[in-house]
């Protein structure tokens, strides 16, 4: 297998080739940044942490069935020679493949995935359509709301929230400020 681990730039290059849906590369840029909060805050590679965050489901938009997705992403990362642990940790997300999360990093992307994207949905509906607007309390209290955000799910960010071992408010609140934090970024 390849050593190759990519930097911030050709993460960002990789993901644009293969996704041009404005919402999916937000959906990976609140990733990424949650991902890069958790390893500035466990002494772990951001860089290495936040590419796997943005890369995760960079081949979404091509192969978003079960079947493929991320497979084929593995695939194409594993042509370019990226390194297997990456590969792995990319892969890592998806349930239906069964892996289980070894590292740090493969825990936190699924603790962070799903609430990413329902931590966005919750700003959409605030007043000024503004993540500033959200706390935990709000995403909490729209997470019990089974018609808020339906594609969410609140099975995967309860479960990666115990792997992470850390209460769900603190893990919520972990990621808003993370999102904040790149708010303009994401139109939010």
């Amino acid at each position: 297998m390849g050593e190759l681990l990519p930097t911030r730039d050709e993460a960002w290059t990789l993901l644009c080739e293969w996704t041009s849906s404005p919402g999916l590369r937000a959906h990976a840029l609140a990733v990424e940044a949650a991902m890069r909060f958790y390893a500035r805050n466990s002494g772990e590679s951001e860089e290495y942490w936040g590419n796997v965050g943005l890369l995760h489901d960079f081949d979404y938009e091509r192969y978003p069935d079960a079947a493929d997705h991320p497979l084929k992403g593995a695939e194409e990362l594993r042509r370019r020679g990226y390194d297997e642990s990456f590969v792995r940790a990319v892969l890592s997300h998806a349930d239906y493949l069964g892996l289980a999360r070894n590292t740090n990093a493969e825990k936190t992307l699924v603790a962070v995935d799903e609430l990413c994207g329902l931590i966005m949905a919750t700003a959409m509906v605030m007043p000024g359509r503004s993540l500033a607007e959200v706390t935990a309390e709000a995403v909490l209290k729209k997470m019990k709301s089974k018609g808020f955000a339906r594609k969410v799910n609140r099975e995967d960010i309860v479960r990666g929230t115990e792997g992470l071992g850390i209460p769900l408010e603190t893990h919520v609140s972990n990621v808003v400020r993370a999102l904040q934090g790149i708010a303009a970024t994401l139109g939010l």
